[in-house]
């Protein structure tokens, strides 16, 4: 940017939410609070359903709702996204002019010149196509993108904001189920169907018991590694032949050689706007696989939903860092920043810490980070101890949260 930019600024929420995207968002209201003194920016304003909501002008003011401490941190411990959130995808910059135009008409009606928008691939897809309309484009305005996906699969940051909170409610509840499946003798398999279509993030975070109470589920399969129907069968039975109560967990987006989907058979083949199939049914495919080859006692359990909004079992680092990011995306838009994406960089220290930063958008958009090879083992059903030790740090510390009646208080728009 070749001059200071004084305006306004907006933000928005897209993809899937998280227990920690309003942690994001409440980091960048204070952020805004917090430089207003420089004369930058004067006012924040929220779309509500991301860019559908732009477009629709159809915004909150931020700063003026944000009057107090408690709302931040009601908000901070809202799951889901409180501004609402969308899966528009954009026509690629000089596609469709008229699109762009209606944008750059909404952003002077309001001399919008701070853009911040968080979320996952698909929205860092947004973030880089108004990126390069406004290089073509005599509008100046800062554009930045805020990490956000319980996947974990954004490429240039270590981790993203809300997997660790993910990554803690999925270590929990499969300590919990381990728990109960133990109590009986009779030879059962129960198989713990996990998000991720295609990084085993999650899943991974299965195993994070193994190094605090020793126990963990028996097989862990990932969307890295192509999946082989007799080799899983085999697998199954040798664990069954060392104890009766055999828990697995599977990633939803497990494909086998041929590219196909495990679940596929189970779901319609629609995909959604952004050409992502949509998944489920993995573990109920495994459960009769087992059954009719096995025939042993065997049931399957998709977390669904609660991956990615049990708030009350967040983790604090990862709300932490959410906070932070948002604040650091402020100072970095307000410093002459565009057109990158926040980022985390793990520091190499005898304590955990990140450094926060940010890179090109170019260089983050519509690519996958994957698990990488050395946190798989060999025989590519269950994770290394170098993945539970990368994984640790990010689900450590519960936060304080505020209750009404017995249940948590929660910050609605």
């Amino acid at each position: 940017m070749n001059r200071i930019l004084i305006g306004n600024a907006v933000v928005g929420q897209s993809g899937g939410p998280t227990s920690a995207i309003n942690a994001t968002l409440s980091g960048v209201i204070r952020g805004v609070s917090e430089n207003r003194a420089d004369g930058k920016i004067q006012t924040l304003f929220g779309m509500r359903n991301g860019i559908e909501g732009l477009l629709r002008d159809d915004l909150i003011d931020l700063t003026s709702f944000f009057d107090c401490e408690e709302k931040y941190r009601l908000l901070e411990q809202t799951p889901a996204a409180a501004l609402g959130s969308c899966r528009l995808k954009m026509p690629e910059p000089g596609a469709d002019p008229a699109f762009y135009e209606r944008l750059i008409h909404l952003f002077e009606k309001r001399n919008i010149r701070y853009f911040f928008y968080i979320g996952g691939n698909d929205s860092m897809d947004t973030v880089l196509k108004l990126t390069k309309y406004l290089k073509t484009a005599s509008y100046q305005m800062s554009v930045i993108g805020i990490p956000k996906t319980i996947d974990n699969d954004l490429m240039g940051t270590d981790h993203t904001p809300g997997y660790g909170s993910a990554a803690k409610y999925i270590a929990v509840t499969v300590q919990e189920i381990l728990r109960d499946c133990a109590v009986y003798r009779i030879p059962a398999v129960t198989i713990v169907e996990l998000m991720g279509r295609d990084a085993g993030w999650l899943t991974a975070a299965s195993a994070l018991g193994r190094k605090i109470t020793g126990s963990e589920p028996d097989l862990v399969y990932l969307p890295e590694r192509i999946f082989e129907m007799e080799r899983f069968l085999k697998d199954v039975r040798e664990a069954l032949s060392r104890h009766p109560n055999v828990v697995i967990t599977v990633s939803e987006g497990l494909r086998f050689a041929d590219g196909h989907y495990v679940g596929e058979g189970r779901q319609s083949g629609a995909t959604d706007v952004f050409g992502h199939a949509y998944l489920a049914g993995t573990g109920k495919v495994l459960e009769s696989a087992v059954k009719n080859a096995i025939g042993c006692k065997v049931r399957s359990i998709e977390l669904n939903l609660p991956q990615r909004c049990a708030a009350h079992l967040a983790s604090a680092v990862d709300l932490s860092e959410s906070v932070t990011i948002g604040k650091d995306a402020v100072r970095a838009a307000t410093g002459g920043v565009t057109g990158e994406m926040m980022v985390m960089d793990r520091v190499d220290a005898p304590e955990y810490t990140v450094a926060f930063g940010h890179r090109a958008i170019g260089d983050i958009a519509n690519k996958v980070r994957k698990v990488e090879d050395r946190f798989i083992n060999a025989a590519g059903n269950h994770v290394t101890d170098a993945c539970v030790d990368y994984l640790l740090p990010l689900i450590q510390g519960e936060p304080e949260i505020l209750y009404k009646n017995g249940l948590p208080e929660h910050l609605i728009f």
